[in-house]
């Protein structure tokens, strides 16, 4: 993992029929051969970022999403306070490229953006402890939770998380997978049709990156390319047709994807 402690931006993208990895640096991905997580060289390739069509920053056995992990949202919607993290999956049919249209699901109802950070498994971690944590994580990448919150709670003998939060990409992530950050230190910022409306300092998360990462791979093992979306605060709200979704968090980029 001697390549977490780089700043770096990695990316997967799609060019020619193919699809290869690199590092973006400025306007120019410098294509990389090998292993992301690993050993990897240049290839001496260059692209043009306008000329590529960037692709989820890896690609995840599972993506696994936190509720209740904000202290700010937790008290406006007066919540308990969790005694462990609380979470559930994002299905593979949900994952989304930058830049791809999030599709309006067949069903009515409302639907919803959370922008969140994602933290990212480079390393195979089980039953890791808090200390050794970080050693498995790759980087850091943008997400957007994407809910229809009708959903949720219309049942009243079960509360449908998954399909909510499952339906075809409800997941999008990107633009790239940063590595040499310290999360502490992050913002998330939503803006929808241009107007910001989330903007919030990870370091009010309940339980941290290393407490996540700790805490989940007792429950199972994380593989590298795993995301770990940390939830999200105040300022969650509703998109109709048409309108676009930015999440941007400092030394990440920015996600961009339009609804419908």
């Amino acid at each position: 993992m001697e390549q977490q402690h780089q700043q770096r931006k990695w990316v997967r993208f799609e060019h020619a029929g193919g699809i290869g990895f690199g590092t973006l640096e400025g306007d120019a991905v410098h294509e990389r051969r090998g292993d992301m997580f690993g050993s990897s060289e240049p290839t001496g390739r260059v692209f043009a970022l306008e000329g590529l069509q960037l692709l989820t920053p890896t690609e995840p056995t599972k993506v696994i999403a936190l509720w209740n992990n904000f202290h700010a949202l937790g008290a406006k919607l007066s919540l308990p306070v969790p005694a462990e993290p609380l979470y559930l999956l994002k299905t593979p049919n949900s994952y989304l490229s930058p830049g791809a249209p999030i599709r309006k699901p067949l069903c009515d109802g409302k639907v919803v953006f959370e922008g969140e950070l994602g933290i990212v498994i480079g390393k195979t971690a089980t039953a890791v402890s808090e200390a050794d944590a970080l050693d498995h994580v790759f980087g850091y990448t943008c997400a957007n939770d994407v809910t229809v919150a009708d959903i949720l709670n219309r049942d009243a003998s079960f509360a449908q998380w998954v399909r909510a939060k499952g339906f075809d990409t409800f997941c999008p992530m990107g633009p790239v997978v940063a590595t040499g950050l310290d999360p502490a230190t992050l913002t998330v910022t939503t803006l929808l049709n241009g107007e910001v409306r989330q903007d919030y300092p990870i370091s009010d998360m309940r339980f941290s990156v290393q407490q996540l990462v700790s805490l989940i791979s007792q429950d199972m093992t994380l593989h590298r390319g795993d995301v770990i979306l940390c939830g999200t605060s105040v300022g969650v709200g509703s998109m109709k047709p048409g309108s676009l979704v930015e999440i941007e968090i400092g030394g990440i980029g920015k996600l961009s994807n339009r609804f419908g």
